[in-house]
């Protein structure tokens, strides 16, 4: 079970780093500027080092920490990394999580809602969904880990969309800790829900920031290849969101196959895998306490 942890938050990392270099970008503009991106290179929008990761897996870390410092009631624990992480300045914050992080005065649910409604209603972005793994890999109970995967979501996605999202996508990986095969997981969880047309064809939608389009994306890159490094790479080279789609896509195949089988190269450029590696046994040890 912890190569499975390590496998899903270093999964998280690569394809985010790998992703982070094409983002915004359309499938043309990728293709004459890089070809076919095939390794981690750094660069894109961000400027990033090879190996730098961007908010996805920073959020992840942040969710983990919190969880880690409060296990029980873990919200305003996560929500203190998280104004801990944004103080910090980071150069890729996401629109919603941006407007929630600067207006927050004492209650993210609160906050959370009056950013809902200063966007129209549209409060359905992936980043809850970029950020949820954690939850999935700390808790044993299915009850509490489907709360926990709904708070975290609704801290700055007030979206029952969001929230669904990411329910599905921990129920996936906690299956997939429990050593159910990846693409047995996804159709038990997806059948009857509008992402089961994502098995079998080709999601006619942008690869973009809507949690429904991100996860189309998702399910579709999963079911279709068996490859680690080719749905990090697809993702990659699809542009717009990619290092969030690639990030929640490789989260989800690194867990299956586990850290000791992800691709050294990629795995061993990551330039935080220290703190992926100690993350990783600290929610493997909080597990086994829970257990306990």
């Amino acid at each position: 079970m912890l190569d499975k942890i390590k496998g899903g938050l270093f999964g998280v990392a690569i394809g985010d780093a790998l992703g982070g270099t094409t983002e915004f970008m359309t499938e043309e503009e990728i293709q004459k500027k890089y070809g076919r991106l095939t390794s981690i290179i750094g660069g894109g929008v961000w400027n990033l080092e090879a190996g730098q990761v961007t908010d996805d897996t920073a959020m992840t870390i942040v969710v983990a920490k919190g969880i880690l410092k409060d296990p029980e009631e873990p919200i305003d624990a996560i929500g203190e990394e998280f104004i801990k992480w944004y103080n910090n300045k980071p150069k890729d914050v996401g629109m919603t999580i941006r407007s929630v992080l600067s207006q927050f005065e004492g209650d993210w649910f609160t906050t959370s809602q009056l950013v809902r409604r200063q966007l129209y209603g549209k409060a359905g972005g992936n980043g809850s969904l970029m950020r949820t793994l954690p939850v999935a890999l700390a808790y044993p109970s299915l009850e509490k880990m489907l709360d926990i995967t709904d708070k975290q979501s609704r801290m700055t996605h007030y979206d029952d969309t969001a929230s669904n999202v990411c329910q599905i996508y921990n129920r996936i990986a906690r299956r997939i800790l429990y050593k159910e095969p990846l693409k047995e997981a996804i159709e038990k969880e997806v059948e009857g829900t509008e992402f089961a047309s994502a098995l079998a064809n080709k999601p006619d939608v942008p690869a973009d920031g809507y949690v429904v389009h991100t996860f189309l994306w998702v399910i579709h890159y999963l079911n279709k290849y068996n490859d680690f490094l080719d749905i990090a790479i697809e993702a990659a080279n699809k542009g717009d969101d990619s290092d969030t789609t690639a990030a929640i896509a490789c989260g989800l195949k690194g867990m299956e196959i586990g850290f000791e089988r992800l691709p050294d190269d990629f795995k061993n450029k990551i330039l935080i895998k220290d703190d992926l590696h100690t993350i990783a046994e600290d929610l493997y040890s909080l597990r086994l306490r829970i257990l306990e």
